[in-house]
Order: structure tokens, then C-alpha cells, then sequence
């Protein structure tokens, strides 16, 4: 399909700098391809849901994944081949190593060493330093740390920043509150570099009138990467690729989701990145097996849908691959109205602003 179709024009001024506080306080845009819409908030998800529709969340957390650092050239002395890089890691490769998107890209090259956490200093004391492995298309690098596991784990922590989405962290720098506002409050396993953002609306007091009205809950983990950000470049959707991504789905998630979908309940995905790694692990007959390990599905219009029967997902950038998919969830017209109807009604759009519960269009 031409990525053009996914098109539209967005007001800057609808781009939220900050979340909502308190969180469930966001807005919700409730749309029903056959129903219309209606505007609720987060906070009315429970009285939106009916007892014993299973909420499957993302339990990913983020890490301060965005590094700032110095290039040094083998052999150089005295300053010589010193230059600023940035690299943000997406894909965690072995103990020491991760995947990386560096810029300037066309500053690097295999073999150059980088010390990470100099804070714009010239003095590389203290600092946190890889090797570049590989360097591969778009900037993207291979870097090995002097460091390994847990201890190169907290080194990240020390150094690194919150990768904020592009789109605020080109309006602001990152801060302390960031930590915070971006991370969902039931985040768990590290590895994350982007939020699953739909989750970041949801409160232990929501949680708690959730469980009141019967609504089950179940967690997976899927390492959100940097690629999510990355603009469809291609003028066909045939012509993208997707970066992977690591995640999981436990035997005992698997189960008790199966035993729902016999049941006749409905399974709600939270967040695209639950809704993508679910549709990884199905089978052709909607059967959700065990998973682990990478997932670069491509979900855009024509996609049959085997796992999930309804969508909670915050609002996303144009001619993204996550718009491409809510169009093929809930029809690409369907989404263009609800989307016309956001803008004019002032909804808060991406990683802090507000969100969307859409029904799947029926084949």
C-alpha cells in the first residue's frame, strides 16, 4: 500500500509535552467502526469494559537508554580524531553488547572506541566505554562495553538519559520528572527504550476498580526499541522493514489466555506492543503459544487479526507504522474520522498525551 494513504496534517500545538496528572485523568476516545464515536476518559475504562475481558499489558521498563559520549580513533594522540557521538540503544545482542542507532553515523567507524557519560567535557575520566563491532545501515551500530551484565546495567543507569520520543525531546531536554512520567507503574523487566505508552495512563487506584468490576489482568514483555521512532521512508509499505524487537510470552500467560478466548471473553491489548507480540505468538487458528525471542511483525491493512479483540492505544505520528496498524484494526476510514475528530476536539497526541479504545472492524 502507498505509506502516502496514511497521511494527515497535525497542529503542533496537539503534541503533548507533559502527561496528565493524575494519570487516568487523560482523555479517551472510545471508536466503534460500526458505532461511531464517543469521548470518555481513562478513568471510565472500567465501567467501558464487561466482567471478565482480560486486560494484557506490557511489563517492559525503560532504561536511560540515550548516551552521550566521545569518539576516539585507534591510534590517535593529543585530541586528534575526538568527536561528539550520540547513540541510543534499542537491542541488548549479549551480556557486553548492544545494538545501537549512532549519530552522526557517518562519524564511526569499526573499530573506534567511545567514552559514554564525559557530560560535554573533554576529560574521559570515569567514563563508560565500548568498542563499535559493526556499523550497518542508517547509523545503526554493534557496540561492546568494557562492561558486562548487571554491572554494565548500572553504569547505563549512571550515565544515561530517558530516550524521550523525538518529537518532545526536539522541545525540551529530558529531566528528572521524566523517570517517572515516563514508565508505566507496573514496569519490571528492564530493557526497554521506549514506553509502552498506552500503559502509562493506569493507576494503582484504577487497577484496584478494574479487579472490583471482574476485569482479569495479564502481563508480557516486549522490549519496545528505538525503531519505533523511526519515520517510514519508503513510499510502499511493501518496502519497510521493521527493526526487531525481544519478547516473551510465558506457557502460564499463554494458558490462561487460551482458557479466556474458550470461554468467549474478550482479550483487550494494551498498548500496540502487547498487541503485536500476541498476534507473534498466535497460531493460524488464534491459538497463543509460548514465546521468546525477536518479533519484527508488520501489521498494516489486510492483516487478519488471530488474538485480540479490542485496542487500547495512545494517538500516533503520521505515515507511522503504528497508525498503519490501528488502520488495519479499525479501518483506515474509521481512524482518518477518529483522528479528524481528535485534532478538532483538541485530544493530547503521542507518548503523554491521550488515548483511544478501538473496536476491531469486522471482516
Amino acid at each position: 500500500m502507498r505509506v502516502d494513504l496514511f497521511d494527515f496534517e497535525l497542529p503542533p500545538e496537539r503534541i503533548a509535552l507533559r502527561p496528565v496528572s493524575p494519570r487516568e485523568n487523560a482523555r479517551l476516545l472510545c471508536v466503534d467502526p460500526a458505532g461511531g464515536l464517543a469521548d470518555q476518559t481513562v478513568g471510565d475504562l472500567p465501567s467501558l469494559l464487561i466482567p471478565g475481558d482480560v486486560l494484557v499489558f506490557n511489563d517492559t521498563k525503560v532504561i536511560p537508554a540515550q548516551l552521550e559520549g566521545l569518539r576516539r580513533r585507534p591510534g590517535s594522540v593529543d585530541g586528534e580524531g575526538v568527536a561528539q557521538i550520540s547513540a541510543t540503544l534499542h537491542m541488548r545482542e549479549a551480556p557486553d553488547r548492544w545494538l545501537a542507532f549512532v549519530r552522526p553515523g557517518k562519524r564511526v567507524k569499526v573499530g573506534d572506541r567511545i567514552a559514554f557519560g564525559h557530560g560535554g567535557n573533554a576529560c574521559l575520566a570515569g567514563t563508560l566505554e565500548a568498542t563499535v563491532e559493526t556499523r550497518g545501515e542508517g547509523g545503526e551500530a554493534s557496540l561492546r562495553f568494557d562492561l558486562s551484565g548487571p554491572a554494565l546495567d548500572e553504569a547505563i543507569a549512571a550515565v544515561g538519559h530517558i530516550p524521550l520520543p523525538p518529537y518532545i525531546a526536539s522541545k525540551r531536554p529530558d529531566d528528572s520528572q521524566d523517570r517517572t512520567d515516563y514508565q508505566t507503574v507496573y514496569a519490571r523487566e528492564d530493557g526497554a527504550v521506549a514506553a509502552p505508552t498506552a500503559g502509562l495512563h493506569f493507576t494503582p487506584d484504577l487497577f484496584a476498580r478494574l479487579a472490583a468490576r471482574d476485569i482479569a489482568t495479564e502481563y508480557l514483555t516486549l522490549h519496545v526499541g528505538a525503531g519505533t521512532f523511526l519515520p517510514v521512508k519508503a513510499e510502499d509499505t511493501a518496502d519497510h522493514r521493521m527493526h526487531s524487537e525481544i519478547g516473551r510470552v510465558t506457557e502460564e500467560s499463554a494458558e490462561r489466555l487460551n482458557a479466556a478466548r474458550r470461554e468467549g471473553r474478550r482479550i483487550v491489548s494494551v498498548g500496540t506492543t502487547s498487541l503485536r507480540l500476541l498476534e507473534s505468538a498466535a497460531d493460524a487458528d488464534g491459538m497463543i503459544r509460548p514465546f521468546s525471542g525477536p518479533t519484527d511483525i508488520f501489521i498494516t491493512p489486510g492483516y487478519r487479526f488471530r488474538a485480540v479483540d479490542r485496542l487500547m492505544t495512545n494517538f500516533h505520528l503520521p505515515r507511522s507504522t503504528l497508525f498503519m496498524l490501528v488502520s488495519a484494526f479499525s479501518g483506515i476510514d474509521t481512524m482518518k474520522s477518529a483522528y479528524a475528530h481528535a485534532i478538532a476536539n483538541e485530544y493530547r497526541f503521542y507518548s503523554y498525551g491521550d488515548a483511544c479504545l478501538l473496536d476491531r472492524a469486522v471482516a
